[in-house]
């Protein structure tokens, strides 16, 4: 049984101020995503007419990029989406969504350019060098171009921020693709081209299982990246008032967004708007936490939540 004080019939809820949304990348998406969709048909195009699986492979790494983008866009879009009755919180985990499913896109592509490299060595093929060098070239321009469409407010958003890693990575990739090239055409060694693509393959995959890990764990609601449930703790047990604090939990409602909730057991028990509201702000302005629910208690009796193992 929650502890209450008599005259209060309702939970106590503090809410920050303003939140922290992610400025409107409407324009930024479609640039980026008729760019890299440009890219993707000149590196499968060229890269076929060289012979050159590592600009092939390239080319399949931005095509994962490019449905990737127009996840995020779509996430962004319903994740604006009005709460209703049935959806109390609306639709804002859909960016959450949104990473997991780029980051099964990137592991797949990653399986493709691992088999084929895996051929190409066992049958090495005359590459076209001069063609692949400027097709990389130009990949390095538009990565680099789209990255930086995306780098204004990208600290508060997980999504644009894989966005932006992702898309510098692309232009590193594309670089060894350029170097891979030149190489190739000093010295002959066709086999460079099948060990750049496992490379590329193996930091594909080194970047997708970290978006992936990241994804799963927002969409278990374990405590987002950046934030110190500790710290937290510490901060609300030093509240005024306040002899416990208990049941807390924090996890993250979108990409953007995290929400808190938490009992406070305060020996007056008293209803104070002032208290909630500053903590609220606090909780904000100090943790990135944007949504806040907190309960008062008195303690006058035992919580049935109050154990650390119960949820």
């Amino acid at each position: 049984m929650n502890r209450r004080h008599p005259l209060q019939s309702h939970r106590d809820h503090g809410h920050a101020g303003h939140s922290h949304v992610p400025a409107n990348f409407g324009a930024a998406f479609a640039i980026g995503t008729g760019l890299n969709l440009a890219l993707v048909l000149a590196q499968l195009g060229f890269g076929y007419l060289s012979n050159s699986l590592a600009l092939i492979s390239d080319g399949v790494h931005n095509f994962t990029d490019v449905l990737g983008l127009l996840l995020a866009w779509g996430a962004s879009w319903v994740g604006q989406w009005q709460p209703s009755a049935s959806r109390t919180y609306g639709f804002r985990r859909a960016s959450i969504l949104a990473a997991l499913g780029n980051a099964a896109l990137l592991l797949i592509a990653t399986g493709a350019i691992v088999i084929e490299a895996a051929r190409r060595f066992a049958a090495v093929q005359p590459v076209e060098s001069n063609t692949v060098l400027w097709v990389a070239g130009i990949g390095i321009v538009l990565n680099v171009g789209t990255a930086l469409l995306f780098m204004r407010g990208r600290e508060h958003d997980l999504n644009i921020t894989s966005l932006v890693t992702h898309m510098v990575g692309d232009a590193a990739l594309s670089l060894g693709v350029v170097i891979t090239a030149l190489v190739i055409g000093w010295t002959g060694w066709l086999w460079l081209d099948p060990l750049m693509s496992v490379a590329i393959a193996l930091a594909i995959f080194w970047i997708s299982w970290r978006l992936m890990r990241d994804a799963v764990n927002m969409a278990l609601d374990a405590v987002p990246p950046g934030v110190d449930a500790t710290a937290v703790q510490a901060y609300l047990s030093t509240l005024p008032g306040v002899s416990e604090v208990h049941d807390l939990h924090i996890w993250a409602m979108s990409t953007t967004e995290t929400a808190l909730t938490v009992h406070l057991v305060r020996e007056d028990g008293r209803i104070d708007d002032a208290f909630l509201m500053e903590t609220a702000h606090d909780l904000d302005h100090r943790f990135g936490i944007h949504h806040s629910t907190i309960q008062i208690e008195t303690g006058e009796r035992e919580c049935r939540l109050a154990p650390t193992t119960v949820v």
